[in-house]
């Protein structure tokens, strides 16, 4: 089952899969890489600002930065495809998130790269950039069994 029964269901590439090295644009508007989150564990969440799913999902990945953010963890959120910075900004307002990153991938360079088709998409990644774990739709990244999961990736992972 999901993380808290959503729609999707959590899948672990035997091996880990490589990540990408598309750049994408950070919040600060300069192009960044997956490289800038090595050496932590990250959920990486693909979203728009259109995505129904995604305005449900995006509360609960941002409770999760919450209990679980550190420098041995992170989520971060690319809006991927034509969404424009104040849209990406009103909606993150309208949902009261604040703790979540206003990276973009405009022209989806990453997320194609990623194989993301359709949104939400979540990729876990672990410390050396590796994917061990993708969900396609939304899930309760807040939920018991999602932070059992969480936590238990990031002990295993530990060196």
């Amino acid at each position: 089952a999901p993380p808290g029964g959503g729609k999707g269901k959590l899948n672990f590439p035997n091996p880990p899969e490589a990540g990408s090295d598309r750049p994408f644009s950070g919040e600060d508007g300069t192009d960044m890489t997956l490289a800038a989150f090595e050496g932590q564990i990250t959920v990486l969440n693909f979203w728009a600002t259109w995505c129904a799913p995604c305005r449900a999902e995006m509360p609960q990945l941002s409770d999760l930065e919450a209990q679980l953010g550190s420098d041995d963890f992170g989520v971060v959120t690319i809006a991927t495809g034509r969404n424009p910075r104040p849209a990406i900004e009103a909606f993150f307002t309208d949902i009261a998130v604040d703790n979540l990153p206003l990276h973009a991938d405009p022209r989806q360079t990453l997320a194609r790269d990623m194989g993301v088709l359709g949104l939400p998409v979540t990729v876990i990644l672990d410390r050396d950039g590796l994917e061990i774990a993708r969900l396609q739709g939304d899930a309760e990244w807040n939920s018991d069994s999602a932070i059992a999961i969480i936590n238990a990736i990031i002990e295993d992972t530990e060196n």
